[in-house]
């Protein structure tokens, strides 16, 4: 279809439109969202600047296409391909239309300099080029193509060429001002009326904000200063560009307005669309206006491609004003179609002209606006929103004003994701209810204007997530402001400000006030208006909002606070919070730093109840309060200070001033501070800086007012105010200060202000054995009265009170009363804590201090020291003669108790000395069921096989640590993985976990001088310490393997997903731990696990040192058990274990060589023989040494090499025949693998290091001794007094010889 097709159908359209429009204008405003100067009256909006929006222009008819050949003397064929080689000057209208592709080759001009002279190219089944160096100038330029290349140097010009604006716009400026025209922006304008403010002041209006994404307005032209002649700037022409495919823009599309010179405005710029499915290239594309006298406004540019590769410049600021430097033209809009976002941008050029925002779509919202580089945006539209889905950024000296500066009688709405504003100021003329999740400011002002308007009087500014004020910013409001949110607000540092008349600041998780900002409310030295709050001082009674504050947190004119913080959890205090009545509910936590203060000082009354009395002269006394104010003096005779007033059990009144408020010099009471309230006390204050609520002091200076000078006889001091403290507990640091301290007199006599009230309304005091002090006090609290100077008299002191205490506690902060004395009664009197009677206080006791105070008679005592016994303080000795009737019949009883004794030990002498430390070694029964030849309860061969075996079906492996585990020798790991699970790990990340596991076993310095230490004062509390380490240890270490470690050295991904295949354990004695190692059952391994054969020869170790209270034991656990039950029935296990044990609790370290030889003798005897039966054999053997000498213990199983052995089978035993046992017995000693020989310190089987005990090589074993060996002997093998258990010292290490 032809361009002349679409432009036929657009006026039809055009025209049907308003037919409808025209008579039924009701009808096009419910359904048409479009502002528009006929459906609206002005009148309708109160006042509001409705600029008017155009109807959209129509094209002038197309003529008839152009030839390539003939009339644009190219080479070849529009439908086909078409190279124009040579410039051309055409006069009129120009289309070229065609199916082929069109080329403008380098160097060539294509031009029509007529004022909206038309362009149009239609080769949309076909390409467009714009050859290097070559150009395009006319009015209009359109370009429709398959795609479209404008190479590096090439220009599409329409700057200065515009034709006609858009009927029932004002973007032309009327008179002979030399104002710059208007289009995007407003033209600027260097006119001075001091009868009107800057921003009302201005030249050209702006226009075509509705057709803003698709644009096709030309700019306007400028205005002229004279009569006789013209100098304005022609506004800037029309580009648009619709390409399928890709648009490639290396050169420059300008549509800028013309310029005026020093006697014309410039003109504005104009419209720039481009519509594609791609873009590239690093062109230049502007829209800006022209330099004048006064600058032109910016055009608008539109861009709406898919997908955008380009580094492209776009510019679409205003003209520069020779008249008025400071005043550019406003910036035009730059709209990014894709993402939906709109771009103000003045290219950092200054100026105080408006650029216009008027509807923003309600439907398919914009995503993100940004405002930047000076560029000043106005919202002009009364009870508007501005609503994006992201971001509105305003950066770089950016402004966006909300409303008409003369009518602040309107409320707006701004909702965003996220609003941040660096170095730039937000403006609202009326009231702002603002919605954002984030809000960031950097350098940056928010300013409300409420006016006088009691409707539009609160802004409501909710920051859900964030709010951050950094760099000197500030949010200031003349009115009512609410500030909510649910996360953090940030003041960060010196200069940032929240302030308003009244300030409401609710629902955050977190407050910070950094060192040097201000929270405030209500505005410092401002003019007392309809806004200005009220405070209640002739009232006698405090309003109860005060102590039952409303739960809603709402902004609310009625009641008396000017700052509330309400419904937060924790407040910082680095900075400074003021106000006339100060006010935190709901609130849990307050810390006020060393910088910190939260001040009501002269922000009181300057009336009040208390006001002193006041001479005609001005001369007054001091204001009273929670004391009376200070008499003045003058000519003789004292002037009466303020009366005292106030409920100093619940104080809630502001302090009264001094002086005529009619003459210069009052002074005003303090102000009121209240934390908590009946119902929702603080859970903690800290005060590290300063709670003031002073009366204001006369100042000595002499001062100019109202153009006469002012002497030093004036009032007295202002009366301290309130500071009201419902809190949980609270802590005053070194440096706080918490005053309510009356203000000084007039140098002249004026009498000194009454100090205020301090009270402490605690809450849930604990008593009893929940008692903890609820109150740190080491700062300050002032309620001092004020000096009276000259011969004035000094203000009575005010008061300092607290909640009546409970029982057995006393004092403003409910401390516990003295030792010695009980307090029955509630209240809070030094007095009430009466003295404990003297004649139950036996002769050797002395009273106790008692949790929570001693609430009755008589009082708790101990003993002076712990040899007496309670409760008479008797010695033992006397409490056991007493106990048994006194010194004769103790006696009596006692030398009865010696002669039994003396039988006893007579009898057991007898009996047991001359005996064998060890019982006599029976020969194993062999053709018995049961072997009655080990020393243990029969009953234990009657235990059930257990039923863990799916743990022993995967095990593959079980690795023994290394030491002690003491501080001196911690266990720890081999590196390198042992031959048993080299297929199951990966050796790499085996050693970074043995790595691992070595770092958490060491122990730190301190817990081994803490040891040694203990050593030698009190070695059971040693013992005790360490095994409380070990317990400690080993439970880091199971954590860590259990849950912290990602068991990659696993080759098993199940394992290392599920942390199934490491476990560590340890024995009972806490001195030998393992590795469990187990399959993960996704190796698909036929030989694993290892059936137990194929593990010999095995090792198993022993826990304990050999000491008394930790004998060498074998610890049999599920896994070793089912192992072993492969091969031996359980019962003759758990026997063997059993047997073992008792023969192993015997073995005494330091005398190894004789009590190991019995345990050798033992399982020669007893238990290979058992054993051997199932092709089994065990010894004794060492294992692991380390390198200090330390060597493990356990024993070594291996198989025989007979091939006849029966094999046990779980449910059944089945023996060999009686003629076939000893032959059998015979050859399993000759044949048995690694269990014997002469290479037993070798590695056995190139499996284990370690070598075989026997009573050959145990005769070379040594001893190596410490110097304290004998002291270390004593300890180990001796039982302690009470049992306790102590540890073995590796003061002896083991060699062979």
């Amino acid at each position: 279809m032809s361009l002349a097709c679409f432009e036929w159908l657009n006026c039809l359209i055009f025209f049907l439109f308003f037919f409808i429009f025209t008579i039924n204008p009701c009808l096009s405003v419910d359904q048409i969202d479009e502002f528009s100067i006929i459906a609206f009256d002005v009148d309708s909006f109160h006042g509001d600047y409705t600029p008017p929006s155009p109807p959209p222009p129509s094209l002038p008819p197309l003529p008839p296409s152009l030839s390539c050949d003939e009339d644009l003397n190219g080479i070849g064929s529009l439908d086909t391909v078409c190279e124009l080689n040579s410039s051309l000057n055409f006069h009129d209208d120009v289309y070229i239309a065609g199916n082929g592709s069109f080329h403008v080759l380098p160097n060539v001009v294509l031009s029509c300099p007529i004022k909206g002279c038309s362009i149009s190219i239609n080769v949309s089944r076909g390409e467009f080029s714009l050859g290097q160096n070559s150009g395009v100038f006319a009015g209009t330029v359109f370009v429709s193509a398959w795609n479209a290349s404008f190479f590096k140097g090439s220009v599409v010009n329409v700057s200065g060429l515009a034709g006609q604006p858009p009927a029932q716009t004002s973007g032309t400026p009327s008179g002979i001002q030399g104002a710059g025209g208007g289009h995007g922006g407003r033209g600027a304008s260097c006119v001075t009326d001091n009868t009107k403010l800057p921003d009302d002041v201005w030249g050209g209006d702006a226009y075509s904000w509705s057709s803003l994404e698709e644009p096709w307005s030309y700019g306007s032209k400028g205005g002229t200063t004279s009569k006789e002649e013209d100098y304005g700037g022609q506004g800037g022409g029309r580009i648009k560009f619709e390409v399928e495919e890709t648009v490639e823009v290396g050169g420059s599309l300008l549509a800028n307005g013309g310029d005026g010179g020093e006697k014309g405005g410039g003109g504005s710029g104009g419209s720039i669309y481009i519509k594609a499915h791609r873009m590239t290239g690093s062109g230049r594309i502007s829209a800006s206006g022209g330099n004048g006298f006064a600058g032109g406004g910016g055009g608008r540019i539109s861009i709406d491609v898919f997908s955008r590769h380009d580094d492209t410049e776009f510019f679409i600021h205003g003209g520069k004003s020779f008249g008025c430097p400071d005043n550019s033209g406003a910036a035009g809009t730059y709209y990014d179609a894709v993402p939906r976002s709109l771009i103000v941008s003045n290219h950092n050029m200054s100026t105080s002209t408006d650029t216009l925002l008027m509807e923003f779509p309600k439907q398919t919202l914009w995503t993100n606006v940004y405002i930047q580089d000076h560029a000043k945006a106005s919202v002009p539209l009364l009870w508007s929103r501005v609503q994006v889905s992201g971001q509105l950024r305003l950066s770089c000296g950016a402004v966006l004003s909300f409303g008409l500066a003369h009518f602040a009688s309107s409320e707006f709405e701004l909702m965003a994701e996220e609003l941040l504003m660096s170095d730039s100021v937000v403006k609202i003329y009326g009231a702002l209810r603002m919605s954002v999740k984030m809000h960031l400011m950097w350098n940056s002002k928010m300013l409300i204007d409420g006016g006088e308007d009691a409707i539009v009087a609160t802004s409501l500014l909710e920051a859900s997530n964030l709010l951050v004020l950094r760099e000197s910013s500030m949010i200031h409001s003349n009115a009512n402001l609410g500030v909510h949110g649910q996360g953090f607000l940030n003041l960060s540092g010196s200069g940032d400000m929240i302030e308003a008349q009244r300030l409401i600041i609710s629902l955050f998780f977190s407050i910070n006030v950094g060192p040097g900002s201000i929270l405030r409310g209500p505005l410092e030295n401002d003019s007392n208006n309809n806004m200005t709050p009220r405070l209640y001082c002739e009232l006698q009674d405090c309003p109860m909002e005060l102590v039952h504050p409303p739960e809603d947190c709402n902004v609310n004119s009625s009641l008396p606070f000017t700052l509330q913080i309400c419904r937060v959890e924790d407040i910082i205090i680095e900075g400074i919070v003021t106000g006339s009545v100060v006010h935190f509910h709901w609130v849990r936590t307050v810390i006020a730093h060393s910088s910190g203060a939260i001040t009501t000082s002269a922000l009181g009354c300057t009336g009040g109840v208390g006001r002193g009395q006041v001479l005609n002269n001005g001369l007054a006394g001091g204001g009273g309060h929670g004391g009376k104010g200070g008499e003045g003096y003058y000519d003789g005779s004292f002037i009466e200070g303020g009366v005292s007033y106030g409920d100093a059990d619940l104080p809630c009144e502001l302090g009264s001033g001094s002086g005529n408020d009619s003459l210069a010099g009052t002074t005003a009471g303090g102000g009121i501070i209240v934390m908590g309230s009946l119902e929702h006390s603080l859970s903690s204050l800290s005060v590290y800086g300063s709670l003031r609520a002073d009366g204001e002091s006369f100042g000595e200076a002499i001062w100019k007012h109202e153009y006469r000078t002012v002497s030093n006889i004036g009032p007295g001091g202002g009366s301290g105010g309130t500071i009201l403290l419902f809190v949980h507990t609270i802590m005053l640091g070194d440096s706080s200060v918490i005053s309510t301290a009356g203000g000084h007199g007039s140098p002249s006599g004026g009498g000194g202000g009454g100090g205020g009230r301090v009270h402490f309304h605690w809450s849930g005091i604990p008593t009893g054995d929940e008692y903890l002090p609820i109150a740190s006090v080491k700062g300050s609290i002032n309620t001092r009265g004020g000096f009276g100077r000259g011969q004035g008299h000094t203000g009575e002191n005010g008061t300092i009170t607290g909640k009546a205490c409970p029982k057995g506690l006393y004092g403003i902060f409910c401390e516990e009363c003295p030792i010695g004395t009980f307090k029955n009664v509630s209240g809070s009197d030094r007095a009430l804590c009466y003295n404990c009677p003297s004649d139950k206080l036996p002769s050797r006791a002395i009273y106790v201090n008692v949790r929570g105070g001693v609430t009755e008679s008589p009082c708790p005592y101990k003993c002076v020291s712990e040899r007496y016994l309670m409760p008479h303080c008797y010695t033992a000795l006397e409490e056991l003669v007493y106990t048994f009737g006194g010194p004769w019949l103790f006696g009596l009883i006692l030398l009865g108790l010696l002669v039994l004794l003396a039988l006893v030990l007579s009898v057991a002498r007898m009996k047991y000395v001359g005996g064998d430390e060890l019982p006599a070694l029976m020969p194993a029964h062999r053709g018995s069921r049961i072997d009655h030849s080990f020393p243990f309860l029969e009953s234990l061969n009657e235990v059930l096989e257990t039923n863990r075996t799916e743990e022993s079906q995967s095990h593959v492996h079980r690795m023994y640590f290394i030491g002690p585990n003491t501080f001196t020798e911690p266990w720890h790991l081999p590196h390198s993985p042992p031959e048993q699970v080299i297929e199951i790990v990966y050796e790499d990340a085996f050693n970074r976990f043995v790595d691992d596991i070595n770092v958490l076993a060491a122990y730190q310095w301190w817990e081994g001088s803490i040891y040694s230490i203990l050593s030698i004062l009190a070695y059971p509390l040693a013992w005790s310490w360490l095994q409380q380490r070990r317990k400690k240890k080993l439970q880091q270490l199971r954590e860590f393997v259990r849950s912290e470690y990602d068991h990659s050295c696993l080759r098993s991904c199940r394992s290392r997903a599920l942390y199934e295949g490491l476990k560590v354990a340890a024995t009972t004695d806490i001195m030998l731990a393992y590795v469990d190692f187990f399959l993960g059952g996704d190796e698909k391994r036929g030989d694993l696990p290892p059936r137990l054969h194929q593990r010999f020869p095995m090792s198993l170790v022993f826990g304990g040192d050999g000491s008394y209270m930790a004998p060498f034991s074998l610890q049999s656990d599920n896994i070793l058990t089912s192992l072993m039950s492969q091969s031996v029935p359980p019962t003759i296990w758990y026997r063997l274990v059993a047997g073992l044990n008792s023969q192993l609790r015997l073995v005494r370290y330091g005398h190894l060589k004789l009590t190991f030889g019995h345990v050798i003798s033992w399982l020669e005897t007893h238990a290979n023989p058992t054993l051997i039966t199932y092709g089994v054999r065990v010894d004794l053997a060492w294992f692991q040494p380390t390198s200090s000498g330390y060597y493990q213990f356990g024993l070594m199983v291996c198989a025989t090499s007979n091939e006849s052995v029966r094999h046990w089978t779980e449910g059944q035993d089945r023996y060999l025949p009686p003629m076939e046992q000893s032959r059998w017995h015979g050859a399993s000693r000759r044949d048995s693998i690694g269990c014997s020989g002469t290479s037993e310190n070798l590695r056995i089987c190139q499996r284990i290091f370690g070598g075989i005990l026997h009573a050959k090589n145990l005769r070379t074993l040594k001893m190596k001794r410490a110097i304290c060996y004998p002291f270390s002997f004593v300890v180990y093998n001796t039982k302690p007094v009470g049992h306790q258990v102590v540890h073995f010292l590796p003061f002896l290490s083991l060699t062979f010889s």
